[in-house]
This record gives C-alpha cells, sequence and structure tokens, in this order.
C-alpha cells in the first residue's frame, strides 16, 4: 500500500448556518472513524484560516515573512488527511468520500517514501 495526501480545499468565506456547520463536521468526524476503522488512515489535521497564515522565505541568508497565505485564491487549503491505498484508483475513491469533495476540491497526491533511502 502506498500513502497519499489528501489536501481539502474550501472558500473560507462561504459561511453555514449551526445546523449546516453540524452536518459538515460531523461528516468528517464520520469520514476520520471510517479510515481509522478500516487502517487506511495514518493522519488527518484542520487548519486555522488563511488569515492566520505566515509565509517564509530566505533570500541572501536573511528571512522574509509575510502575513498571509502564499498565494491568493478562492479555495484555500483547510485540511488534509494522510492515507493508505493500493494505488491512484483507490487513493481516488477514499477521496471521493471525503466531505470537502462536496463543498470543495480535494487533491490527491503520492506521498514520497524516503525508507528505501535517497530518491533519484
Amino acid at each position: 500500500m502506498a500513502q497519499y495526501a489528501v489536501l481539502i480545499y474550501s472558500d473560507e468565506s462561504a459561511v453555514w448556518d449551526e445546523k449546516k456547520n453540524k452536518e459538515v463536521m460531523d461528516a468528517y468526524w464520520a469520514y476520520t472513524n471510517m479510515l481509522t476503522s478500516s487502517g487506511e488512515g495514518d493522519a488527518g489535521e484542520a487548519l486555522h484560516p488563511t488569515s492566520t497564515a505566515t509565509t517564509v522565505r530566505v533570500r541572501d541568508g536573511k528571512t522574509l515573512t509575510t502575513d498571509g497565505p502564499f498565494m491568493e485564491s478562492k479555495e484555500a487549503l483547510g485540511g488534509f488527511y494522510i492515507i493508505k491505498a493500493d494505488g491512484l484508483d483507490g487513493a481516488i475513491a477514499l477521496a471521493a468520500k471525503c466531505p470537502g469533495a462536496e463543498h470543495g476540491a480535494v487533491e490527491v497526491r503520492p506521498v514520497v517514501d524516503f525508507s528505501a533511502g535517497p530518491q533519484a
């Protein structure tokens, strides 16, 4: 089994009422529990809004910081899961079950396996 990152993007400006917010959070808890109980989930976290981000660059040996995200976008990275799947098709099937796929976008990316040593 290979590891994949499931990156969840959504519109941070979207405002839901309390009922909808609870429905979405309950769906995420159910998704997390499904991944955990099946052994297909390795990790996952939600992120604070991009307004709390700091972008760091080093230029000529000097650390430069900028408040906010690296780039402006309607959809922002709001969280992620690290999953295990037999291949990309399996990872896509698991990602399609993520609640974020219904109200935003979910990106699936293979995780580099460094256990065999340096990659060429």
